[in-house]
């Protein structure tokens, strides 16, 4: 079943006036628990992929639906609510805030739920047990080592239990050991939890940890 559809998108900056065409018509499905990897050169349009599936980007044209609602027609107030108990965002560069503990940014997507401080708790050490940081959840991001941040960072995606994560080059400032833990966690998540993942990387032996890997050159998909 399509968890997420991108039906004939298009997507068009301006430069200098001049109108940079990333999606002309693009088609493109995901399957519910699917774990794909999208590389392409810089400035293919990846992360551009990553954020119109988010809602974090309109696009100028067509559909993006994710898990039966359409998110490209969604007023922002609703597009807001709707990322919070979907999306799960993993950036390269972990996006922690350093006066917050590990706990303490693991519950940040939750203060914006109904959930009671009980509940949220619950989900916290939950997700800090999932990605094994339950013993670090009182430090700081400047105590922990790269790989300890990010898994922090994805424990902050998964603590609202999304449909979708979606990780952009999550690997890309970790050492080689750091890396592969991450990438056996994410394979975990897919598999154990049964999470539905896009991860774009450049980085072949990260595409690698993916069912499928889809090569995005100039807005046009090939796999």
């Amino acid at each position: 079943m399509a968890l997420v559809e991108l039906k004939n998108l298009t997507k068009t900056f301006s430069r200098d006036s001049q109108p940079i065409v990333v999606f002309d018509g693009l088609d493109l499905e995901f399957t519910e628990g699917s774990f794909t990897a999208l590389m392409g050169p810089s400035g293919s349009g990846k992360s551009t992929l990553l954020n119109l599936v988010a809602g974090l980007d309109r696009p100028t044209s067509g559909t993006v639906i994710v898990g039966g609602a359409e998110v490209s027609a969604m007023s922002p107030g609703a597009l807001a609510e709707w990322r919070a108990r979907h999306v799960g965002f993993v950036f390269q560069s972990y996006n922690l805030l350093p006066v917050l503990t590990a706990y303490q940014n693991v519950e940040l997507p939750l203060l914006l739920t109904r959930l009671s401080g009980a509940e949220r708790r619950e989900h916290v050490a939950t997700a800090l047990s999932v990605v094994g940081l339950s013993d670090r959840a009182e430090h700081f991001p400047r105590q922990l080592s790269g790989g300890q941040e990010q898994r922090a960072a994805i424990a902050r995606a998964i603590v609202s239990d999304p449909t979708i994560i979606l990780l952009d080059e999550p690997t890309g400032q970790l050492d080689a050991k750091s890396a592969a833990e991450i990438l056996a966690l994410l394979r975990r998540l897919n598999a154990e939890f049964h999470k539905t993942i896009l991860m774009v990387t450049h980085d072949p032996h990260a595409a690698q940890a993916a069912g499928t890997v889809l090569h995005l050159d100039k807005g046009v998909l090939s796999a």
